[in-house]
Protein backbone atom coordinates (compact mmCIF):
# COMPACT_ATOMS: atom_id res chain seq x y z
CA UNK A 1 0.00 0.00 0.00
CA UNK A 2 2.81 2.35 0.95
CA UNK A 3 4.66 1.59 -2.30
CA UNK A 4 1.60 2.14 -4.46
CA UNK A 5 1.41 5.78 -3.26
CA UNK A 6 4.96 6.27 -4.47
CA UNK A 7 4.20 4.88 -7.92
CA UNK A 8 1.17 7.07 -8.57
CA UNK A 9 3.14 10.33 -9.04
CA UNK A 10 5.68 8.47 -11.15
CA UNK A 11 2.94 6.98 -13.33
CA UNK A 12 1.32 10.42 -13.72
CA UNK A 13 4.66 11.99 -14.70
CA UNK A 14 5.20 9.32 -17.36
CA UNK A 15 1.74 9.83 -18.81
CA UNK A 16 2.25 13.55 -19.36
CA UNK A 17 5.96 13.49 -20.18
CA UNK A 18 7.24 15.14 -23.38
CA UNK A 19 7.82 11.71 -24.91
CA UNK A 20 4.14 10.90 -24.59
CA UNK A 21 3.03 14.31 -25.84
CA UNK A 22 5.37 14.11 -28.83
CA UNK A 23 3.26 11.34 -30.35
CA UNK A 24 0.50 13.84 -31.03
CA UNK A 25 1.67 15.88 -33.99
CA UNK A 26 1.48 19.63 -33.43
CA UNK A 27 -0.10 21.81 -36.07
CA UNK A 28 2.21 23.89 -38.20
CA UNK A 29 1.27 27.23 -39.74
CA UNK A 30 2.70 27.71 -43.23
CA UNK A 31 2.27 29.69 -46.42
CA UNK A 32 1.60 27.85 -49.67
CA UNK A 33 4.38 28.87 -52.08
CA UNK A 34 3.45 26.57 -54.98
CA UNK A 35 0.98 23.89 -56.00
CA UNK A 36 2.94 21.03 -57.55
CA UNK A 37 -0.03 18.87 -58.53
CA UNK A 38 -3.55 18.10 -57.36
CA UNK A 39 -2.43 16.73 -54.00
CA UNK A 40 1.08 18.14 -53.37
CA UNK A 41 2.11 21.57 -52.09
CA UNK A 42 5.34 23.46 -51.54
CA UNK A 43 5.19 25.21 -48.17
CA UNK A 44 7.17 27.75 -46.21
CA UNK A 45 6.62 27.48 -42.46
CA UNK A 46 5.84 30.88 -41.00
CA UNK A 47 8.23 30.31 -38.10
CA UNK A 48 11.25 30.26 -40.42
CA UNK A 49 13.46 33.32 -40.39
CA UNK A 50 14.44 35.07 -43.63
CA UNK A 51 18.08 34.07 -43.14
CA UNK A 52 17.14 30.40 -42.77
CA UNK A 53 14.12 30.08 -45.03
CA UNK A 54 12.95 26.48 -45.16
CA UNK A 55 10.62 25.01 -47.72
CA UNK A 56 9.16 21.54 -47.80
CA UNK A 57 6.79 19.44 -49.86
CA UNK A 58 3.53 18.26 -48.37
CA UNK A 59 1.36 15.50 -49.78
CA UNK A 60 -2.28 15.74 -48.72
CA UNK A 61 -3.18 12.77 -46.52
CA UNK A 62 -5.67 10.07 -47.45
CA UNK A 63 -6.51 11.41 -50.91
CA UNK A 64 -5.11 10.84 -54.40
CA UNK A 65 -5.65 13.35 -57.20
CA UNK A 66 -5.23 12.56 -60.90
CA UNK A 67 -1.67 12.66 -62.22
CA UNK A 68 -0.59 15.74 -64.22
CA UNK A 69 -0.72 13.85 -67.55
CA UNK A 70 -3.97 12.10 -66.66
CA UNK A 71 -7.46 13.39 -67.55
CA UNK A 72 -8.51 15.95 -64.90
CA UNK A 73 -4.94 16.22 -63.59
CA UNK A 74 -4.54 19.86 -64.57
CA UNK A 75 -8.03 20.73 -63.34
CA UNK A 76 -7.29 19.14 -59.94
CA UNK A 77 -4.08 21.17 -59.67
CA UNK A 78 -5.89 24.39 -60.61
CA UNK A 79 -8.66 23.73 -58.10
CA UNK A 80 -6.15 23.17 -55.30
CA UNK A 81 -4.34 26.37 -56.34
CA UNK A 82 -7.61 28.35 -56.21
CA UNK A 83 -8.15 27.13 -52.66
CA UNK A 84 -4.70 27.54 -51.10
CA UNK A 85 -2.04 29.21 -53.28
CA UNK A 86 -0.40 32.10 -51.38
CA UNK A 87 -2.68 31.38 -48.42
CA UNK A 88 -1.75 30.76 -44.82
CA UNK A 89 -2.74 27.23 -43.83
CA UNK A 90 -2.59 24.98 -40.80
CA UNK A 91 -1.01 21.57 -41.40
CA UNK A 92 -1.27 18.50 -39.21
CA UNK A 93 1.45 16.09 -40.35
CA UNK A 94 0.64 12.39 -39.99
CA UNK A 95 3.61 10.72 -41.72
CA UNK A 96 6.53 11.04 -44.13
CA UNK A 97 6.48 9.13 -47.43
CA UNK A 98 9.32 7.26 -49.16
CA UNK A 99 10.15 10.42 -51.17
CA UNK A 100 10.75 12.38 -47.95
CA UNK A 101 7.57 14.43 -48.34
CA UNK A 102 5.48 15.11 -45.29
CA UNK A 103 1.95 13.80 -45.46
CA UNK A 104 -0.75 15.75 -43.71
CA UNK A 105 -4.13 17.34 -43.35
CA UNK A 106 -4.50 20.91 -44.57
CA UNK A 107 -6.87 23.36 -42.93
CA UNK A 108 -7.71 26.80 -44.28
CA UNK A 109 -9.34 29.43 -42.10
CA UNK A 110 -12.39 30.79 -43.90
CA UNK A 111 -13.85 33.11 -41.29
CA UNK A 112 -13.45 33.50 -37.56
CA UNK A 113 -14.01 30.05 -36.06
CA UNK A 114 -14.74 28.50 -39.47
CA UNK A 115 -12.21 26.22 -41.06
CA UNK A 116 -12.12 24.25 -44.29
CA UNK A 117 -10.52 20.83 -44.40
CA UNK A 118 -8.84 21.09 -47.83
CA UNK A 119 -8.35 17.32 -48.17
CA UNK A 120 -12.09 16.71 -47.76
CA UNK A 121 -13.01 19.72 -49.91
CA UNK A 122 -11.02 18.41 -52.91
CA UNK A 123 -12.77 15.05 -52.68
CA UNK A 124 -16.17 16.72 -52.26
CA UNK A 125 -15.58 18.89 -55.33
CA UNK A 126 -14.68 15.77 -57.32
CA UNK A 127 -10.97 16.43 -57.87
CA UNK A 128 -9.49 13.57 -55.81
CA UNK A 129 -10.25 10.06 -54.64
CA UNK A 130 -10.59 9.18 -50.99
CA UNK A 131 -7.91 6.63 -50.06
CA UNK A 132 -9.32 3.99 -47.77
CA UNK A 133 -6.65 1.30 -48.00
CA UNK A 134 -5.05 1.93 -44.62
CA UNK A 135 -7.79 3.54 -42.57
CA UNK A 136 -11.28 4.76 -43.07
CA UNK A 137 -12.20 8.39 -42.80
CA UNK A 138 -16.01 8.72 -42.78
CA UNK A 139 -15.91 12.38 -43.83
CA UNK A 140 -13.78 11.59 -46.90
CA UNK A 141 -15.94 8.63 -47.87
CA UNK A 142 -19.12 10.70 -47.55
CA UNK A 143 -17.55 13.50 -49.61
CA UNK A 144 -16.62 11.04 -52.36
CA UNK A 145 -20.12 9.55 -52.43
CA UNK A 146 -21.58 13.04 -52.71
CA UNK A 147 -19.25 13.98 -55.60
CA UNK A 148 -19.93 10.68 -57.37
CA UNK A 149 -23.70 11.04 -56.99
CA UNK A 150 -23.58 14.65 -58.24
CA UNK A 151 -21.09 13.75 -61.03
CA UNK A 152 -18.76 16.57 -60.03
CA UNK A 153 -15.21 16.96 -61.30
CA UNK A 154 -13.64 13.71 -62.44
CA UNK A 155 -16.88 11.88 -61.66
CA UNK A 156 -18.41 13.51 -64.76
CA UNK A 157 -16.55 10.78 -66.67
CA UNK A 158 -18.34 7.43 -66.86
CA UNK A 159 -15.46 5.37 -65.41
CA UNK A 160 -12.60 7.63 -64.28
CA UNK A 161 -9.28 5.83 -63.89
CA UNK A 162 -7.84 6.16 -60.38
CA UNK A 163 -4.27 7.51 -60.25
CA UNK A 164 -2.86 4.32 -58.71
CA UNK A 165 -4.13 2.39 -61.78
CA UNK A 166 -2.90 5.14 -64.16
CA UNK A 167 0.62 4.96 -62.68
CA UNK A 168 0.72 1.19 -63.29
CA UNK A 169 -0.42 1.59 -66.91
CA UNK A 170 1.98 4.45 -67.69
CA UNK A 171 4.92 4.07 -65.29
CA UNK A 172 7.34 6.26 -67.29
CA UNK A 173 5.14 9.26 -68.02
Amino acid sequence: MKHSRLYLPLLFALLVSPCTLARTEAALIAKVIAVIDGDTLLLQPLDSSRAHTRFYKLRLADIDAPEKDQPFGEEAKQELAKLVLHQQIRVVTVATDHYGRRIGWVHLERAPRAEMNVNVELVQRGWAWALTRHRSHPQLLAAQQQALHSRRGLWAEEQPVPPWIWRKRFPYK
